[in-house]
C-alpha cells in the first residue's frame, strides 16, 4: 500500500469516527430531550474535525507504522485527542452563551480514544495472531529474564514478520522472577532446568540473552545448552548492547572462544601509557596473528611511531591499512617495513634509523610437523633472527626487547620448541651484558592463530568431515589473541632483565573435547561429522608444561603472569652450532638442538 493511500484511508476513517462519536455522545448522554440544539451539534461536530487533524498531524498521527503500535503511540493518540476536546469545548463557549455540555464531551473523548486507538492496534493484533501465526516459527527458549532479555524478548513479539523466532518461555537463574511473567512470556525455571524444558517445550532454538555474564558462568550455561538438540545463539556484549543492538540482527552463534574464553585481564594502563605513549615502538612479525594484535593494542596508547616489520609483503599492507582506518584520528605516524629478520644488515639499518623505545620480537616459525622437516629454516628463523634483532636492540640501546615464545620450549621434544628455548637463552645470555632489558613472555595455543587446530576444525566441518585429531588423551593450553596481546605488552612493562615471563593459560583443554564442541556449536552430531584419530605426529607431545621444574617462582607478579627463575645458559655452544648448522644433515642437526638443551637442563641439575 502506497504513503498516499495509507494516510487517505486514516483520515476518511478518523473523519467518519470523530463525526459520529459527537452524536452518538449526544443521545448517549441525552437520550430522551435535547438538551443542546442541532446547530450546537452540527458547530461541534466540525469543530472537533478540524482540531482533531490539525493535532494529528502536530502528533504524527499518520505517519506512525502502527504495525508496531506501543504504550508511545496510544500517549500521543491521547494527546490529540484531548486536546481536540479541550479546544472544541472552548468554541462551544464561545457561540454557546459561555455554556459548555461537558458530559457529552467527556463521553465523545472516550469514544474517539476507542475507537481511534482500537482502529490503530487493531491490525498489530489481527497480524500478531493470524498472519504470523501462519508461518514455520521456531519454540525459542531466552536465558536470562533481565533487561536485554525482556528488550530482545519484546523485539521477537512487536516484529514477527522479521524472524521466525517464537518466544515462549524465559529461564533465569533469579529464583524470585520464577512463574512470573515478561510480555506474556513464563519464567518457567533455572539454567539447570534447560535439559528438561527444551524437550517438554519442543524448543528449535536457545537465545543466550545475559551479556554481563562472567565467562566460566557463561561457559557452564553453553554445555548446559549444548545437552539438547535446539540451536544455540547469543546476544552481542555487554557493550554492543550500550548502543542499542539488542536486535535479531545481532544474534551471533556461539563460538569456540566462548565455551573456552576466560575473565579478561585488566591492564595497567597507566604502566602501559608510561612505556608507549610517545614513544617509538617496533614490533617484528607485525603481519602475523600475535604481532597484528599486538599492534592494534599498542595503537591504543599512542606512540609517536610504531614500526611494523615483516618479510611478507601482503600481510604488513593489511595491517598497516587497517592501522591508518581504524585509528586514523591518532596522531601516531605508521610506518610499514618490508625486512627479513633473518638478514642481519637490514635489521641493524632500521633499528639505527628509528631508535625504536621498545621491540617486540614476534617473527618465528611456529608449526610444529613443519619444523621437522625444515630444521634449518627454524633455526635460521628463531635463533638466528632473535639473535640479530637482540644484537641490534643492544647496539642501540633500545630501553625494553620482549620475545614471544611458547609452552614448546619447556622440555622440548621438536624442533621447533627446542628452537625456541634456544632463542630464550640468547635473550638470557644478552640480558646479563646489556643496559637493555631483554625478557621473554611464554603461552600456549592461541585461539584462531595462524597454524591453530581451531582454523583445521573448521574447515574439515565445512567439507563434511572427518574432524582429525591426533590422540584422544592429548591436551593443550588455550587463550584468545587480544589475551595474550594484552598480556605480552604488560610483562613488557614488568622487565628488569633476563626474566622468562609466563602467562596464566588456566586448565588445560584436551584436543577431542575441543572439537566435540565445535561440531557441536556449528550445528551437528558426530554421527554426521564423525571424529577421527590420525596419531601422533612428529614432534608431538602429549601435553605441555609452562615451566620446567628449575625454574618455577611462586606467585604472581601481575595478574595472570608468573615470572620464570633466571638461570645461567651455556652460550658458546648455542653459537658454535650456528657457525656451523648449515653443514649438518637434518638428523645431526635435531640431535646438536637436543644436545644444547639436554646440557642445559644437566646444568640446571648441578645447580640445584
Amino acid at each position: 500500500m502506497s504513503y498516499q493511500l495509507r494516510v487517505t484511508l486514516l483520515v476518511l476513517l478518523d473523519s467518519v469516527i470523530v463525526s459520529s462519536a459527537i452524536f452518538i455522545a449526544s443521545w448517549v448522554v441525552y437520550p430522551s430531550t435535547s438538551v443542546w440544539s442541532m446547530d450546537t451539534i452540527l458547530i461541534s461536530s466540525i469543530a472537533l474535525l478540524l482540531f482533531h487533524h490539525l493535532y494529528a498531524s502536530l502528533y504524527q498521527l499518520y505517519n506512525k507504522v502502527w504495525s508496531y503500535a506501543s504504550v508511545g503511540e496510544l500517549i500521543s493518540i491521547v494527546k490529540a485527542i484531548t486536546f481536540s476536546i479541550l479546544s472544541t469545548a472552548i468554541i462551544q463557549l464561545l457561540v454557546n452563551d459561555f455554556t459548555m455540555y461537558r458530559r457529552a464531551l467527556i463521553v465523545t473523548w472516550m469514544l474517539h480514544i476507542i475507537f481511534i486507538g482500537g482502529s490503530r492496534f487493531f491490525w498489530r493484533v489481527f497480524r500478531d495472531r493470524f498472519i504470523a501465526s501462519e508461518k514455520n516459527q521456531k519454540n525459542t527458549l531466552i536465558v536470562g529474564a533481565g533487561a536485554a532479555g525482556a528488550m530482545f524478548a519484546r523485539q521477537l513479539k512487536n516484529e514477527p514478520h522479521n524472524t521466525d523466532l517464537c518466544p515462549v518461555a524465559f529461564v533465569d537463574d533469579d529464583f524470585t522472577k520464577h512463574k512470573m511473567q515478561l510480555y506474556g512470556i513464563p519464567v518457567v525455571g533455572d539454567t539447570g532446568d534447560i535439559s528438561r524444558i527444551v524437550q517438554e517445550m519442543d524448543i528449535d532454538h536457545i537465545v543466550i540473552a545475559i551479556p554481563s555474564l562472567k565467562n566460566g558462568e557463561l561457559t557452564d550455561v553453553i554445555t548446559a545448552c549444548n545437552q539438547t538438540d535446539a540451536k544455540v545463539q547469543m546476544l552481542p556484549k555487554i557493550e554492543d548492547l550500550a548502543t542499542g543492538r539488542v536486535s535479531v540482527s545481532a544474534l551471533r552463534n556461539v563460538d569456540v572462544e566462548d565455551v573456552l574464553g576466560r575473565e579478561p585481564v585488566k591492564l595497567d594502563l597507566g604502566k602501559i601509557a608510561e612505556f608507549v605513549t610517545g614513544n617509538t615502538v617496533m614490533i617484528t612479525g607485525a603481519g602475523g596473528s600475535i604481532g597484528s594484535e599486538i599492534c592494534r593494542q599498542l595503537m591504543r596508547f599512542s606512540p609517536s611511531k610504531i614500526l611494523l616489520v615483516g618479510h611478507g609483503e601482503f600481510s604488513i599492507y593489511s595491517i598497516d591499512m587497517e592501522l591508518r582506518q581504524t585509528f586514523k584520528n591518532k596522531d601516531t605516524e605508521i610506518i610499514p617495513i618490508i625486512g627479513d629478520v633473518q638478514d642481519r644488515k637490514r635489521i641493524f639499518e632500521i633499528v639505527e634509523k628509528y631508535h625504536p623505545t621498545m621491540v617486540y620480537h614476534a617473527a618465528a616459525h611456529k608449526h610444529v610437523p613443519l619444523m621437522e622437516y625444515n630444521p634449518h629454516e627454524a633455526i635460521k628463523n628463531n635463533i638466528i633472527g632473535t639473535k640479530n634483532v637482540t644484537d641490534a636492540c643492544d647496539t642501540y640501546g633500545v630501553d625494553t626487547f620482549v620475545l614471544v615464545s611458547t609452552d614448546k620450549s619447556v622440555n622440548p621434544t621438536n624442533v621447533m620448541g627446542a628452537t625456541k628455548r634456544l632463542a630464550e637463552m640468547v635473550v638470557q645470555s644478552l640480558a646479563k651484558r646489556s643496559q637493555t632489558k631483554f625478557v621473554a613472555v611464554r603461552f600456549g595455543n592461541v585461539l584462531g592463530s595462524r597454524g591453530s587446530v581451531i582454523p583445521l576444525f573448521k574447515k574439515q566441518i565445512e567439507s563434511g568431515g572427518p574432524v582429525t585429531v591426533t590422540h584422544p588423551d592429548m591436551t593443550r593450553y588455550f587463550m584468545t589473541i587480544p589475551e595474550a596481546s594484552r598480556l605480552v605488552i604488560q610483562a613488557g612493562t614488568l622487565a628488569q632483565g633476563g626474566e622468562i615471563f609466563v602467562l596464566d593459560m588456566g586448565e588445560p583443554v584436551k584436543i577431542v573435547d575441543l572439537a566435540r564442541n565445535l561440531i557441536k556449536l556449528s550445528g551437528y552430531t558426530e554421527e554426521e561429522i564423525p571424529i577421527a584419530y590420525s596419531g601422533i605426529r612428529p614432534g608431538e607431545k602429549m601435553y605441555e608444561e609452562l615451566l620446567g621444574d628449575g625454574e618455577i617462582l611462586p606467585g604472581e607478579v601481575y595478574e595472570k603472569i608468573y615470572v620464570g627463575r633466571t638461570i645461567d645458559v651455556d652460550i658458546d655452544r648455542l653459537l658454535d652450532l650456528i657457525d656451523r648448522f648449515e653443514g649438518l644433515t637434518k638428523e645431526e642437526l635435531k640431535d646438536a638442538l637436543m644436545g644444547i638443551v639436554y646440557a642445559e637442563k644437566e646444568l640446571k641439575a648441578v645447580e640445584g
